[in-house]
């Protein structure tokens, strides 16, 4: 590998994207670390300290960009937003999207001259006919194309996702060997700007306030108590409902406008259309309709389904059997029945069943 190669490594000091750093350094990268600044508190010093901890234990050049403007604006603002408007939002693939493979992409190619982008993502990414496919990682527990759907070709040509072909547990033997300042440190959580002990429902409280409304039986209309706001509820829960009834309850529906949260028992989850908005393949194709393995979130099986998208970008999902607990605003992602490439996706709008 020649080593005039310039990498731009997305840094946050942790397991992976340290063990990124040292593999690309073993195969002749001149690797650069960069770190964004999502939010100005105390964290991000801890971030920006560790991140600077591995890039001096491998004597790389660290740069920290301040995104935390755009990060409010663009995933804070957006992840509000969707849930005071019923929706349950997807924060980890619009920061992907606008965030890693934005601002933070672009500072890396443009302003430090870098010809790759890396990232401690569990994805392969395959050149095909000069087409660029994302394929599941050797580690199937932490494949993570669902949340890499929406990245471009032009994107995809100058990343590097040197993980895929390691396993969870070979990772972290790799930072042991290099004693890493990252060789203990624990998974990361979801929604990076809600850290513990706030939760997300704590966190809507904070924002949002209390305001009462029913909960109602989606089947009979009947009323089954009250609650203290439908943004607190996400499509599927059952815990923290607080209801006693003769079967056990789960979110249904949520109508942000009359403030009602509707609820079913296990089987009134179950939807066999799917409709989205911006519907898209992740590579040029002139197949607007074709099966596939689908998944509507990402801890589930992918179900086998037809997939028909349509001019305007909004797509119809039509599953061969029922799936449960479909999420509007969340993401909705298309894979290969064949091989499990990602095809592409979109977001959920709503839902139907066949007349």
């Amino acid at each position: 590998m020649s080593n005039k190669k310039r990498v731009a490594v997305a840094l946050s000091g942790g397991l992976d994207s340290s063990v990124v750093c040292r593999l690309l350094l073993s195969q002749g990268y001149n690797v650069v670390a960069v770190t964004a600044k999502m939010i100005d508190d105390e964290n991000f010093s801890q971030i920006a300290e560790k991140a600077g901890a591995v890039a001096d234990k491998l004597e790389i050049p660290h740069y920290i960009i301040d995104l935390s403007k755009d990060f409010k604006s663009r995933i804070i603002d957006y992840f509000e937003n969707s849930y005071k408007s019923g929706l349950t939002p997807n924060p980890c693939i619009f920061c992907n999207k606008t965030i890693k493979w934005g601002k933070l992409f672009d500072f890396a190619i443009e302003e430090l001259g870098c010809d790759y982008f890396a990232t401690g993502h569990y994805a392969n990414i395959r050149e095909e006919n000069g087409v660029f496919k994302l394929y599941p990682a050797n580690d199937e527990k932490k494949d993570q194309l669902y949340y890499l759907f929406e990245l471009s070709q032009k994107q995809l040509s100058k990343t590097i996702f040197p993980l895929s072909g390691y396993l969870k547990e070979e990772i972290r033997k790799i930072a042991q060997e290099n004693d890493l300042p990252s060789k203990s440190s624990k998974e990361s959580q979801d929604i990076c700007f809600i850290k513990k002990p706030m939760t997300t429902k704590k966190y809507l409280l904070q924002k949002f306030g209390t305001k009462k409304g029913d909960f109602i039986l989606e089947k009979t209309g009947e009323k089954l108590g009250v609650h203290d706001g439908f943004y607190q509820f996400t499509i599927g829960q059952r815990k923290g409902i607080g209801i006693a009834y003769s079967e056990p309850l789960y979110v249904s529906g949520l109508d942000s406008e009359k403030n009602i949260v509707y609820c079913a028992t296990a089987g009134g989850l179950e939807k066999s259309i799917v409709h989205l908005n911006h519907a898209k393949t992740q590579y040029p194709s002139e197949q607007k309709e074709f099966i596939a393995l689908v998944k509507i979130r990402y801890n589930m099986p992918a179900q086998r389904a037809k997939v028909i998208i349509f001019d305007d970008k909004t797509a119809d999902v039509l599953f061969d059997e029922p799936v449960s607990s479909v999420t509007p605003g969340q993401a909705c992602v298309f894979y290969d029945v064949n091989d499990g490439h990602l095809i592409g996706g979109g977001w959920i709008s709503s839902y139907s069943q066949p007349r």
